[in-house]
């Protein structure tokens, strides 16, 4: 493999850069990207080419590239926000943030960007309010999938605490018709033409066993639960798994079927999940003590949970994390695996800091502190 990783990472003050400079050393650079909320970012290492997504009430949403490694950004303004409004009708106030007149393709309708995938030269974008969006242009102009945005039962939604937000998208290399959404809380979407049409997969592979839960994000009536926190797919199978808002799932068939793994685990409440990117059967969450009880690791105490079997049993990962008086939430898109054999593993937290393996979990070092706010990590080897 050539070149570094590059940690992509996106705060609620702007793009940070980490890029691995030799074993054990990163420098960081940032903040990037005007100082907007990044919810997510994306690299191309064929092309160096770097994305970030984000916005919120005051911005609008919009998506921003660099192809010089994150020197110069480039904004592709979706949708306008409050300070378009102050701006548009105050002259004094535009010259004073010195805004500028963007067009915004699709008016106040969409709040933020919360996810970037780029795969068979396609730059897809998951938008609050549950939107899918896609670029054919690198990021340029954009354009709404239709199918999606009419799906039948739209209207019936529930948004999650964050709203309504597409979140995850999840491509297969081997097949560019193959699409996966997750939503909180609508649950996961398929579609196996591209995008033309869509389906639903959320049922249960063992219903009678998870019913009688009286949490509204908990299994019921055949299905997982909608509120899904993240999804991955794993490498050359047809293995998917998910962090649900009540546990911990997996599916052998392209999320047609899901299965409860959550056993082994110390709570079933967590927001990410990483899979290893050579050996589908090797995952790894980082549970939280409860979404009523704090969001923070059980006991106080920092972990990883591994599980080497696909989910059938976990251990716990603490060399090198917090042990005690650790109260930091690692949000649903901020942990990342490289392309190594060994298994690179990252994640960031509120409290700011990223944490490395590079040893598929066994051991952590903290290799940035201090950051604003961590939403999401993203790992791509860059030259």
């Amino acid at each position: 493999m050539s070149g570094f990783v590059h940690l992509l990472v996106g705060t609620t003050k702007g793009a940070f850069i980490l890029r691995g400079e030799g074993p054990g050393e990163w420098s960081v650079s940032g903040p990037h990207c005007e100082g907007w909320t990044i919810n997510h970012m994306a690299g191309d290492p064929a092309t160096g080419t770097l994305w970030a997504g984000g916005g919120g009430d005051w911005s609008g949403a919009g998506v921003f590239s660099s192809t010089d490694g994150g020197a110069s950004w480039v904004l592709a303004k979706l949708s306008t926000g409050e300070m378009d409004q102050w701006a548009a009708n105050d002259p004094g106030f535009a010259a004073m943030i010195g805004w500028e007149d963007r067009p915004a393709p699709f008016g106040d309708t969409l709040h933020s960007v919360w996810s970037l995938h780029h795969a068979h030269g396609v730059l897809w974008a998951g938008v609050k309010p549950g939107t899918l969006l896609s670029s054919s242009d690198g990021g340029v102009t954009w354009a709404m999938n239709e199918a999606f945005a009419s799906f039948p039962d739209r209207a019936a939604w529930s948004p999650g605490a964050a709203g309504l937000t597409l979140h995850t998208i999840v491509t297969a290399p081997e097949d560019p018709a193959k699409i996966w959404l997750a939503v909180s809380a609508a649950g996961v979407f398929a579609s196996e033409d591209g995008g033309a049409s869509w389906e639903r997969r959320n049922r249960l592979s063992n219903a009678e066993a998870c019913e009688g839960h009286d949490h509204p994000a908990a299994p019921s009536g055949g299905e997982t639960g909608h509120c899904v926190h993240n999804m991955v797919r794993a490498p050359g199978s047809d293995l998917m798994y998910q962090q649900n808002h009540h546990g911990v799932w997996r599916s052998r068939d392209g999320g047609r079927h899901w299965d409860d793994i959550t056993e082994g685990l110390p709570s079933t409440f967590g927001f990410p999940i990483a899979v290893h990117p050579h050996d589908p059967m090797t995952i790894w969450t980082l549970p939280l003590n409860g979404d009523m009880a704090g969001r923070y690791p059980p006991g106080a105490s920092a972990a990883v949970w591994r599980s080497r079997d696909g989910g059938a049993t976990w251990a716990a990962q603490r060399a090198g994390l917090p042990g005690k008086n650790c109260f930091f939430t690692v949000l649903r898109q901020a942990m990342a695996t490289d392309d190594s054999r060994e298994g690179g593993v990252y994640f960031g937290t509120n409290t700011g800091s990223v944490f490395a393996s590079d040893d598929a979990g066994e051991s952590w070092d903290e290799i940035a502190r201090h950051l604003p706010t961590i939403l999401s990590v993203e790992a791509v080897r860059m030259g």
